[in-house]
């Protein structure tokens, strides 16, 4: 991953996901990408990163969260409420309305890095 496009450079990004490993994968990436991140695996925990952390350049939210949806649009919700941009990433590709009614990219894992990272530069700049 070395020569990555700093496409990122001095952002800071929030990671809500509830995978370890895959927060770890997300931070390196983000983070050889030139952003600055916070993780965290709850929306309790995002709410709390949120109010005392922030302010947030984008988010990457785990749409199932905790395994169920709901976690996840709570997240996505708390977002748009701060207009902050974000992707959703899961494992399962979904047209349900109450995910699309955010406007927000839907990120399949297992995804491929530079294509998470076009995505995230794409909604910072308002795509």
């Amino acid at each position: 991953m070395e020569n990555r496009d700093r496409l990122l450079a001095d952002k800071r990004g929030l990671v809500v996901d509830d995978e370890f490993l895959i927060v770890l994968d997300l931070e390196a990436l983000l983070e050889d990408s030139g952003a600055k991140v916070v993780c965290q695996g709850s929306p309790e925990k995002a709410r709390e990163a949120l109010e005392g952390q922030g302010p947030f350049d984008f988010a990457i939210v785990d749409l199932h969260i905790g395994g169920g949806i709901e976690s996840g649009l709570s997240v996505a919700s708390m977002m748009q409420e701060r207009g902050i941009p974000f992707v959703f990433v899961s494992g399962l590709a979904t047209t349900d309305p109450q995910v699309t009614r955010f406007n927000a990219p839907l990120i399949e894992k297992p995804y491929r890095p530079e294509m998470l990272v076009q995505a995230i530069a794409k909604v910072i700049a308002g795509g």
